[in-house]
Parts: C-alpha cells; sequence; structure tokens
C-alpha cells in the first residue's frame, strides 16, 4: 500500500503545490480561519468523505476507514499577525498577516495525507484528520477541540511541524520531550511616587522592579534543577519618563519554560513565592498575573517508534536526530489525553541562509510536502498502527 501511496504523491505533486500556495496567499489568523476551513472542507466532500467543521466555525475533522479506535493526523491552520518578505509569487495577499510558520504546509500536507489514504481500497485502522484552528494563541486551539469531543475514540494522535533546520527529505524525531511548557509572567507594580532625592520618603518602584528582573530568573536557576532546561526571559519593561522622579506604575513581562512536565506544574506557585520574597522588603505594591499557556509535548516510545518506521519509508537516510525545542506547542495538549508524538519536517533546499520560523523572509522547500505526505500515511499503513 505504500506504494500506492507514492504513485499518489506523484500524481498530485502539483496539486500540493497548488494548495500550499493558495492558502499561503491566503493567511487567516487564530479562529478567523473560515476560508481555509471551506478550502479543505471542500476538497475532502469532493473526494466522497464527510468533514466535520468545528463548533467555532473553523477547524473541522474527518473520519476515513474502518470503526474502532482511531489514529488521529494532526494539522494547525492559523496565520501570524506578521507582515511577509519573501518577495515570493504566491506571498499574502492579506496586510500584515502571514504563514510565517509553516502551517499552510501543515494544512496541505494533511489534506494530501487524508486524500491518499481515502484512496485505497481499505485501511488497517480507522483514521481522524484534524485540522486544528487557533494553535498561535495561548492556551491553543486544542483546546476547543478536544472539548468538540474530537479525541473521542482516539487511541493516538501525531504532528508534523516544519524547521528550516532540516534539509527537505529529512525528518527529526526525538523521544521524550521535544517541545517545552510556556507560560507568561506578568508584574504590575505600584507605588505613591516621589523625587529620586527623596527615595526614602516614598517605596522606590525601579528599584523594585530592577530586583524583580535580575532576581526572579536568577532565584529559578537557583531552585529548579538545570537539566529540566527552565529558562525565564523577560521581554517587555517599562516605568517612568522623568529621571528625577520615581514613577508610581511599572509593569514587567516576560516567559518561563521549561522542558519538564513535574517542573511546569510546580512553577507557577513557585513564581509567586519568589515574586512575593523579593518585593516584600521593598513596599512596593504588586500584582501577579501569572497566565500558563501550554505543557509540553513529550513523545512516548510507541509512538515514536512508529514515526521512525514512517520516516524510513522516505530513504534510509530520512530519519534526523533533533534537540528539544524551547518554543511552545499546543499539541501538547492531546497528549495530555492520549499517547502521541511530533516530528520535526525538514523544510531547508539545502542552499542560502537557514530562515526560522516566525521570520517575515521565512519560505519553505515545497518538496517537502510529498515527504510530509508519505510520512503520516505512513503511519496509518505501518506495522505499528494497531498498537
Amino acid at each position: 500500500m505504500n506504494a500506492a501511496i507514492d504513485t499518489w504523491i506523484h500524481a498530485h505533486t502539483d496539486d500540493l503545490v497548488a494548495w500550499r500556495r493558495h492558502i499561503h496567499a491566503n493567511p487567516e489568523l487564530a479562529r478567523h480561519e473560515y476560508a481555509t476551513t471551506e478550502f479543505v472542507a471542500t476538497r475532502l466532500a469532493a473526494a466522497g468523505l464527510a468533514p466535520k467543521i468545528l463548533p467555532g466555525g473553523t477547524g473541522l475533522t474527518c473520519d476515513i476507514g474502518p470503526d474502532g479506535p482511531r489514529i488521529a493526523l494532526r494539522a494547525d491552520m492559523d496565520a501570524l499577525p506578521m507582515q511577509e518578505a519573501t518577495g515570493a509569487t504566491y506571498s499574502s495577499t492579506v496586510p500584515g498577516v502571514s504563514h510565517a510558520c509553516g502551517h499552510d504546509a501543515h494544512t496541505t500536507i494533511l489534506l494530501g495525507a487524508g486524500l491518499a489514504l481515502a484512496s485505497l481500497p481499505e485501511l488497517p485502522v480507522g483514521v481522524r484528520l484534524i485540522f486544528q484552528p487557533a494553535e498561535e494563541v495561548m492556551p491553543g486551539g486544542a483546546l476547543d477541540v478536544i472539548a468538540a469531543g474530537a479525541l473521542d475514540g482516539v487511541s493516538r494522535i501525531f504532528a508534523l511541524h516544519c524547521d528550516p533546520r532540516l534539509e527537505a527529505g529529512q525528518v527529526g524525531m526525538r523521544l521524550g520531550p521535544i517541545t517545552s511548557a510556556a507560560d507568561t509572567v506578568e508584574v504590575v507594580l505600584d507605588s505613591p511616587g516621589g523625587h529620586t532625592s527623596r527615595p526614602h520618603l516614598t517605596t522606590d518602584l525601579i528599584y523594585a522592579l530592577g530586583t524583580v528582573v535580575t532576581g526572579l530568573p536568577g532565584m529559578l536557576s537557583r531552585r529548579i534543577d538545570p537539566r529540566t532546561g527552565t529558562v525565564m526571559v523577560w521581554g517587555a519593561v517599562s516605568a517612568g519618563q522623568a529621571p528625577n522622579a520615581i514613577p508610581q506604575t511599572g509593569m514587567m513581562t516576560g516567559t518561563v519554560r521549561t522542558g519538564d512536565h513535574e517542573t511546569w506544574e510546580l512553577l507557577e506557585p513557585l513564581v509567586e513565592e519568589i515574586v512575593h520574597g523579593l518585593l516584600a522588603p521593598t513596599g512596593v505594591r504588586y500584582h501577579l498575573n501569572y497566565r500558563r499557556g501550554v505543557p509540553p509535548v513529550v513523545n512516548d516510545e510507541v509512538s515514536t517508534r512508529m514515526f521512525e518506521d514512517a520516516i524510513g519509508t522516505v530513504g534510509q537516510d530520512a530519519l534526523a536526530d533533533t534537540p528539544q525545542s524551547g518554543g511552545g506547542e499546543d499539541f501538547s495538549w492531546y497528549l495530555e489525553t492520549v499517547p502521541g508524538a511530533m516530528a520535526r519536517l525538514g523544510v531547508w533546499s539545502g542552499e542560502g541562509d537557514q530562515l526560522d520560523i516566525h521570520q517575515p523572509t521565512f519560505d519553505l522547500d515545497e518538496r517537502a510536502l510529498g515527504v510530509g505526505v508519505k510520512v503520516l500515511a505512513g503511519l496509518v499503513l505501518g506495522p505499528g498502527s494497531g498498537a
């Protein structure tokens, strides 16, 4: 049956490229993926399938094959609020919005894999395609998909994510955590303010702010095992205008990330304890807003081996190692319910700069589309698909 998948890919390579370029040129932000949803649903329905649009009106699921426990394959559909600067003929036609993370490729690959599998006379196991909205916003559209029952009857779930550090034709795999948990920390400070010549008559908000800016990352590094890959970094700090006035308000926001699920569970109370301890001596009032984002994606052993077998069908040199990423991915929410795994799809052409995702110049080698279809189909057709 893998030969039949190869035949399908060969016959539909131009379609894969055209679909990806259409989606790329017409990006939609999180929870506004109406046209993308319709584009996918129309093609699935034309193949005789019965796609079901999710309750929010964006995203959809589609079952293929026999009843019983199903393998789920997931792709995300949303774009980023970023102006494209690739200069490609199929560049975004929507100002300030672009597919700079490869979700156009993810959607195309899952659509292709679904149609390729549907073209076979029978499948060894049932499949559920999950086209998910709103991956780019925390805590992620995966929670909406799960709440809609998309994992009911699912035994395992798999996903691919574009990786410009790997060449097209390679797929990176890692057992255990492959992404990190990502939470947001916001601290708002409040002080009576005053003159910088008399800090003893007020509470020094800037001093307090600096204490937290340096103290929180430092204390976390002393309270948490460094082998967990935990890191706290501030992204925005603001307070004051005049050099001789202690300001009344200030704010700092940043992210705290970890590759360890148990550590992720402990982070919120630990951050609250440290911030309180740092600010209590200063007398500055504060409000801490800790927003939990997503847990880490942790690939289980059986699912990892299934991915490795599927990647092996691409070629003997296709399987590549991949490090754990510090980025967050809401695919992790699915793994809180069922086992599964995520792999990294090489999209670099092998020439020129390796531009990272979330950059306005990010683009990909479209030869990776067929590779992705073959890998996802291989997960369903492989020897471990019924595990």
